[in-house]
């Protein structure tokens, strides 16, 4: 776990420590270059080596041809994500102190420290939430907060904190700089934190029965409205700004098969996105009519050698991927998962609302956002169509899925959540032929703080890649 020491030298001198002052050393960073190194750091992360590198595997949307053992469920610790965050939550609470901080920088602070906590929790269970970041007072040894204590807790839960910072962001007049995600636009950080509420409402739904709050989003007109509240950061095509796929090894790149089940499902829809997201094969790319297949997930390179597959008849992932050094961002939230997420919420009955317009709206915002053309009987055909029968939620989750491609973790959490799509382990997988839930907790943490870790471990059903939590049970 991440730990600040502080180091106190006494002094002899009564005017030691102003002689000692090093001015071009602030003790103190203005709150703009926090926020702005937060959203940097948290975004590239989750969208890179967390969603692209690691949670593409597990959601299926890549399937590794050696080297990614992650696609055969050798998950380990994550320890540098979890390093990363803790990191990430220290500068948030160094910003919501600074000097010249106000209300809006705390607030904006609640919002991005309420998302790195819902990672934290969602990757490995119960985590450290009310203690985590004692080390800043000198509290070494945090305890761990149940999971559902931190979404719920009627004062420092997650929802708590996001309604909490919505309601001072709809009522401020400060303002704030650094902002590389909303550019300073209070309103849109107000959708976003409306949009994550949803989110977690969704994700612990299973655990509860009253879908109030739920309702009262989904009518109240400050959740995402359009493609143009997403909350994401592009990346640009100058270093080091770049996606990093961009710059990396061709192994690196080959390694990201499109997969059998992508192949699968955009066949079955006759989804022109998949020329977006995948590349034809090489050995059809030149062809009048090319070709996309995808490759079993958790294969030893021995079995693929076995089986007689001929690599250069499998698609990698698409230009805007690789090609381009910004062809794509670094995504929180897209407006599609919000409207995907209240189609479901209908379609379970959990709130009132028209299905079909939420479904129809989540797939228009992802065919624009990939700038794909939405075919004109996209909506007609069979495969897409909500009938008002039990594969309405098939096809909404499915859909929902897709969109989640390199969003992080998303797409894992809402498979571990409902099952859909229907995921398989692949032949070589390490774990026993079961579906992974979760990373195993830092050894870091038992070396130093093992009582807590000792009673997490005892409560969550053992420190495995196996234990559920909570909201999943």
């Amino acid at each position: 776990m991440f730990v600040v020491v502080a180091a106190f030298i006494g002094s002899c001198t009564n005017d030691f420590s102003d002689i000692n002052e090093n001015k071009n050393d602030p003790e103190s960073v203005a709150p703009q270059f926090l926020l702005a190194n937060i959203i940097s750091v948290s975004s590239d992360v989750s969208a890179f080596e967390q969603g692209f590198r690691q949670s593409n595997y597990l959601a299926q949307f890549s399937a590794s041809i050696e080297f990614e053992r992650i696609d055969r469920y050798e998950m380990g610790s994550n320890s540098d994500y979890w390093d990363v965050i803790f990191r990430l939550l220290s500068d948030v609470k160094s910003m919501k102190v600074a000097p010249a901080s106000n209300e809006a920088y705390a607030a904006v602070g609640d919002i991005m420290q309420s998302y790195l906590f819902s990672q934290l929790t969602d990757l490995w269970g119960d985590v450290p939430y009310t203690e985590a970041l004692g080390a800043l007072e000198g509290q070494f040894l945090p305890k761990y907060d149940t999971q559902e204590s931190i979404y719920t807790d009627p004062e420092t839960g997650i929802l708590a904190v996001l309604k909490k910072a919505t309601t001072v962001l709809e009522n401020t007049n400060a303002s704030i700089n650094g902002d590389v995600l909303f550019k300073g636009d209070l309103n849109k950080w107000v959708r976003f934190a409306n949009s994550l509420q949803v989110r977690y409402l969704m994700r612990i739904s299973k655990r509860t029965t009253n879908f109030s709050e739920l309702q009262t989003l989904a009518d109240g007109g400050m959740i995402m409205q359009s493609n143009a509240d997403n909350a994401v950061v592009p990346y640009l095509s100058s270093a080091p700004n770049q996606f990093p796929l961009f710059n990396a090894s061709a192994g690196t790149y080959q390694e990201h098969s499109m997969t059998t089940t992508v192949d699968s499902v955009l066949k079955a829809w006759n989804d022109p996105r998949v020329a977006v997201l995948y590349k034809p094969t090489k050995a059809s790319q030149n062809l009048a009519m090319p070709e996309y297949n995808g490759l079993q997930n958790g294969q030893s390179s021995s079995t693929i050698a076995a089986n007689g597959i001929d690599l250069n008849n499998i698609s990698l992932f698409g230009s805007i991927f690789r090609d381009v050094a910004n062809g794509v961002d670094a995504q929180y939230m897209q407006y599609s998962e919000v409207q995907f997420a209240l189609a479901e919420a209908v379609t379970r009955g959990y709130i009132t609302g028209d299905a079909n317009a939420y479904y129809q709206n989540g797939i228009a915002a992802s065919f624009e956002y990939y700038k794909t053309q939405l075919p004109a009987d996209y909506f007609s055909r069979e495969a897409i169509a909500l009938t008002g029968t039990a594969d309405d939620l098939t096809k909404i989750l499915s859909q929902k899925w897709l969109s989640l491609n390199s969003v992080g973790h998303e797409a894992w959490f809402n498979v571990r959540r409902t099952g859909i799509p229907n995921l398989k382990p692949g032949p070589d997988n390490f774990n026993e032929n079961k579906y992974p839930v979760r990373y195993l907790y830092p050894e870091s943490e038992q070396a130093t703080n093992n009582d807590n870790y000792q009673e997490a471990v005892s409560r969550i059903g053992g420190d495995n890649i196996n234990s559920k939590g909570w909201w999943e049970k």
